[in-house]
């Protein structure tokens, strides 16, 4: 019981006062001349830009769906469409109040419309995962490469704590806080990795997860239609991301290394907090205080202003959208069924 609570705690609450957290230090650590910059940009924006981002991603939701059925195929099971899709739109909502049970209820949500074994739609999730995770590496790796100098500068400014338009120069020790859950992460992590032989158990697979996601995709019936898909949803992904900027006379100029490095950033923040919250909004502020800085004296005020309207625009779409799939499942689904698949998978977790 007390293991339980505690793994509900760690999973679900703390990220949730992490992020709430966040956003109670976004609007506070304004200063008055920030704040009105804040709510003047965001009076201000183009939204045009912002209805483009939305439609690009049901694109790549849209091709999620699809590549998830070359997946499925080489197993043996067809599958209709529109169960895929309403899964892994149920999937993203679900994210939003327990942490990676996205992936499970996908599972269980197709096993109760098409009569996919849970194990079978877990584990092509699952390789799906871990493919989508390599990817974001080599993105990161590519990004640091291009943008080494904006990287490490914009890193330690954040340690620091000195960008351009800040209001204070003291404040928030982020270096000390970093370093220290850094630290108490490592210890807990190393303990649990001697001491626990189902948590390193855990750990070597998804090492193995990962290598045998990159591989699964040359075992399919169509791997080059599958790898067309899997570009077609990066670059929805990251036009996404990048189309907001121009919604922003302030930012409709900025670098591309500056938007792939806000790109990574956020992609972290939407891991560290469910949905991202709190900490998407931040993460971005901090990349655009960085380079606009010196040109605006308000530049936290933009960069929060524009890292809210990213962050609200795609995640009430997919909380409108996972509604909708929930409303429009067939009647042969079961809430109470898919909810215990979830809770399985976490017990064996």
């Amino acid at each position: 019981m007390i293991k339980k609570l505690l793994l509900i705690v760690l999973k679900t609450v703390l990220p949730l006062c992490l992020g709430t957290f966040l956003i109670w230090y976004s609007f506070t650590s304004m200063t008055i001349d920030e704040e009105t910059q804040f709510y003047k940009t965001i009076k201000e924006a183009n939204y045009f830009w912002i209805v483009i981002s939305i439609m690009l991603s049901f694109v790549a939701f849209f091709s999620r769906a699809q590549r998830w059925k070359l997946a499925l195929e080489p197993l043996g099971y067809e599958t209709k469409f529109w169960h895929r899709y309403h899964a892994i739109m149920i999937g993203y909502l679900i994210n939003f109040t327990i942490p990676r049970a996205g992936e499970a209820s996908r599972a269980a949500t197709l096993y109760q419309t098409d009569k996919v074994p849970f194990s079978t739609a877990f584990g092509s999730v699952i390789a799906e995962r871990a493919i989508d995770f390599i990817l974001l590496l080599f993105l990161a790796a590519f990004t640091a490469f291009i943008g080494y100098s904006d990287f490490f500068e914009l890193l330690e400014q954040i340690k620091n704590h000195q960008f351009p338009s800040s209001g204070a120069k003291e404040g928030f020790q982020w270096k000390l806080i970093v370093f220290i859950t850094m630290l108490i992460g490592f210890l807990f992590l190393t303990f649990f990795f001697i001491r626990k032989i189902a948590f390193r158990k855990k750990i070597i697979g998804f090492v193995k997860d990962v290598l045998s996601g990159l591989f699964s995709i040359f075992r399919l019936k169509k791997p080059l239609v599958y790898i067309g898909h899997t570009i077609i949803i990066w670059s929805c992904y990251i036009l996404m991301f990048a189309l907001p900027f121009y919604a922003l006379p302030q930012t409709d100029h900025f670098p591309l290394t500056g938007i792939l490095l806000g790109f990574i950033a956020g992609s972290l923040g939407i891991i560290l907090t469910p949905g991202g919250i709190g900490i998407y909004p931040v993460l971005i502020s901090l990349v655009v205080a960085f380079y606009i800085g010196e040109e605006y004296s308000n530049a936290a005020g933009i960069g929060n202003a524009l890292g809210w309207i990213m962050w609200l625009s795609q995640t009430l779409i997919m909380i409108i959208l996972g509604i909708i799939s929930f409303i429009l499942l067939p009647k042969n689904y079961s809430k109470e069924n898919v909810e215990t698949e979830i809770h399985t998978s976490e017990a064996s977790n």
